[in-house]
């Protein structure tokens, strides 16, 4: 069948014109073109873009200034990128440990990758949201849409927690907020493989990885 022919062709060669020869699948070359285009894969559609903030002088500016780890981040992406590797790959996860998705991050990790995912996937926002640099998430949310966030609780994990205010509320005692944590460290394993990779089979082995684990 020219389907079954044109899905092998995809598969032995991932190329703008393999791709093109997709149309026969329909369902397949429109979430594989979604992901090309964006970068992105989430279990919950688009709802609405991000805005642009022109009044924030820094919106959208790489965050150098975040302490810990995201200074590292900056560093790392300094020496990769010359590798003509991308900034890495964030991941949501719901404290369960089951993933919601994952994006492409083009330089170091920053606040903006967290507030992209959850204003543009959650129609209706999440009770709370653990983070390392959640202190930090916080504020930068609000100061943008602050309607949209203003019933959310920024958590950090207990293992960050070290040197932070914590809350004494009984009903984040069941919250098992080391979920991303775990998560992260079993991707870890496949880092090496995805950086030999070129975007479409990364995404297509990132999606099917994480399928299997959930």
């Amino acid at each position: 069948m020219p389907a079954l022919v044109a899905l092998k062709g995809f598969i032995t060669k991932s190329n703008d014109n393999t791709l093109s020869r997709l149309t026969g699948i329909p369902s397949l070359y429109l979430v594989l073109w979604h992901e090309k285009q964006t970068g992105s894969c989430y279990s919950m559609p688009k709802v609405q873009n991000r805005p642009q903030y022109p009044n924030l002088k820094h919106d959208q500016v790489e965050d150098k200034s975040i302490s810990g780890r995201g200074e590292k981040c900056a560093k790392y992406y300094a020496q990769y990128s010359q590798q003509c590797l991308m900034g890495g790959i964030m991941v949501a996860w719901c404290t369960h440990s089951i993933c919601y998705g994952f994006h492409c991050i083009p330089r170091s990790e920053g606040h903006n990758n967290v507030f992209l995912v959850l204003y543009t996937h959650w129609k209706v926002p999440p009770k709370c949201v653990i983070y390392d640099f959640a202190c930090a998430l916080g504020p930068y949310c609000m100061t943008r849409e602050g309607g949209f966030f203003a019933n959310i609780q920024f958590l950090i994990n207990r293992f960050h927690a070290s040197g932070t205010y914590q809350v004494a509320d009984p009903g984040l005692k069941t919250l098992n907020s080391s979920a991303a944590e775990c998560g992260n460290s079993v991707i870890a394993h496949i880092r090496k493989s995805i950086s030999y990779m070129g975007q479409y089979h990364a995404m297509l082995y990132m999606r099917t990885f994480l399928l299997i684990w959930n």
